[in-house]
């Protein structure tokens, strides 16, 4: 797989044939920024790869002095080692070095790039559930390749879910293979005992009678075993080619180099068409399938030099935000607090216990907490606006609840305090004042571990 990152200053010459079809605009300093993050697979001749736009927080400012003796800040990659070159030098990691898969072997640590794969195939994930949960957002860019008739392999899915069904299979069925070939080679190594008496000759040593060419049985060919090989064989060429880690537990001789490349470029799908009506099992029907859609999707992304796919979104902070308050927001918050009525919108709000809570006191306390994610860069600074943006979005979640506590008409008291207290009513319940409102930043990072 190729990496690129968010909202880095590349130069052109880097990334021009990995960034064709989809952005190649630079500027007058002859750089090229990309405001996406996503995926994308690159068909024209010298990529024929995934290509993967990673979130800038994977990011940090390194301030470094030049040999003139002058300090300047470069983007690093966040959390990796300094390199040490033949000369002794030591340099830091930058985006530059790690676009194409030799540069990954050469300058991440083997936990990094696991880190790096997987973490790619979790930002996919992320905006594949964010396109399904918000179709008409404008922040998603998808396409697929033409996708025509029938059938399950017929869905529109781009080459990478392809690959992580073929990998999810695998891992999921682990059994299932293991079972089925034990079965399938059952008894292939017995000997066949009338045709060794019948056809080889023997060795006669006192009364034991031995047979120096014994007979095996033979099988005819099994088209369970070629949907195998073929299966294994993908999985060999994903591991070596893109980077995963599928585990390949068999005895086959799989298809490499370039009798899988003719595989690739059309005789897979002969092949599977061969076998195709040997299977009956929903097992090996689902295998053949997913082992089509990906000599089929593979097949017209050659021919097709000017079809890419692609699943970008063209502003991440809003996939951000959506991940995160899917993990701590309330959703049935109401209407005026997270809309608030000044044109403000909260990012996340959710209902938890109250802060102050007297040792003799029984009653259960809830009040509101209010968060506000921040996508940046990594060790990015937050600015004053964001710090008293936050007071005011508790300001007004006060005035809303005196606006509520001021119209006896349309609430009834009791009701309304039942759950929620951001008064403390000890002494007068009309004049005392508010509990604290907790407030706080989400930030992404990367650990350094």
């Amino acid at each position: 797989m190729r990496i690129i990152f968010e909202e880095h200053q590349y130069a052109a010459v880097c990334v021009q044939n990995e960034l064709k079809g989809i952005c190649t605009l630079q500027d007058v300093d002859k750089y090229i920024s990309v405001s996406y993050v996503g995926y994308f697979y690159n068909p024209i001749p010298e990529i024929k790869d995934c290509v993967f736009i990673l979130p800038k927080v994977l990011l940090e400012d390194k301030e470094i002095t030049t040999e003139d003796g002058k300090k300047t800040k470069i983007e690093i990659i966040a959390n990796i080692p300094t390199v040490i070159d033949e000369n002794g030098n030591e340099s830091w990691v930058k985006p530059e070095d790690i676009i194409s898969p030799q540069g990954q072997e050469k300058y991440l640590p083997k936990d990094y790039r696991k880190f790096i794969y997987e973490f790619s195939v979790w930002m996919y994930r992320s905006l594949n559930v964010y396109r399904q949960n918000n179709r008409n957002s404008k922040a998603i860019y998808y396409k697929t390749l033409p996708q025509e008739g029938r059938g399950r392999r017929h869905e529109a899915s781009t080459f990478l879910d392809i690959i992580l069904s073929l990998i999810r299979f695998n891992k999921e069925n682990q059994n299932f293979f293991l079972y089925t070939i034990k079965n399938l080679h059952s008894g292939h190594n017995k000997i066949n005992w009338t045709k060794t008496i019948s056809k080889s000759q023997c060795v006669v040593q006192g009364n034991d009678v031995l047979y120096l060419n014994a007979v095996n049985k033979k099988r005819k060919i099994n088209f369970e075993d070629e949907l195998f090989v073929i299966f294994f064989s993908i999985l060999y060429y994903l591991n070596d080619n893109y980077g995963f880690k599928a585990q390949i537990n068999c005895k086959y001789e799989l298809l490499t180099g370039k009798q899988f490349d003719s595989y690739l470029n059309g005789m897979g799908k002969v092949k599977l068409h061969q076998i195709k009506y040997r299977y009956f099992s929903d097992k090996t029907l689902q295998l053949w399938d997913i082992c089509y859609a990906f000599f089929d999707n593979a097949y017209k992304i050659a021919v097709n030099m000017n079809q890419h796919e692609y699943l970008l979104a063209k502003s991440f902070e809003h996939v951000f935000e959506a991940i995160i308050d899917e993990l701590i927001g309330d959703t049935d918050i109401p209407k005026g607090l997270e809309n608030q009525y000044d044109g403000k919108l909260v990012d996340h709000m959710y209902i938890y216990d109250d802060l102050i809570k007297s040792d003799d006191d029984d009653d259960k306390k809830e009040i509101y907490y209010i968060g506000d994610s921040k996508y940046y860069k990594n060790g990015h600074n937050l600015g004053k606006e964001s710090v008293y943006k936050q007071y005011t979005y508790a300001r007004n979640v006060i005035q809303w609840n005196i606006d509520l506590f001021m119209n006896n008409n349309e609430y009834n008291e009791e009701e309304r305090y039942k759950h929620i207290r951001l008064r403390n009513d000890d002494g007068d319940p009309l004049t005392e004042g508010y509990n604290v409102i907790p407030n706080f930043f989400i930030s992404a990072y990367v650990n350094k571990d």
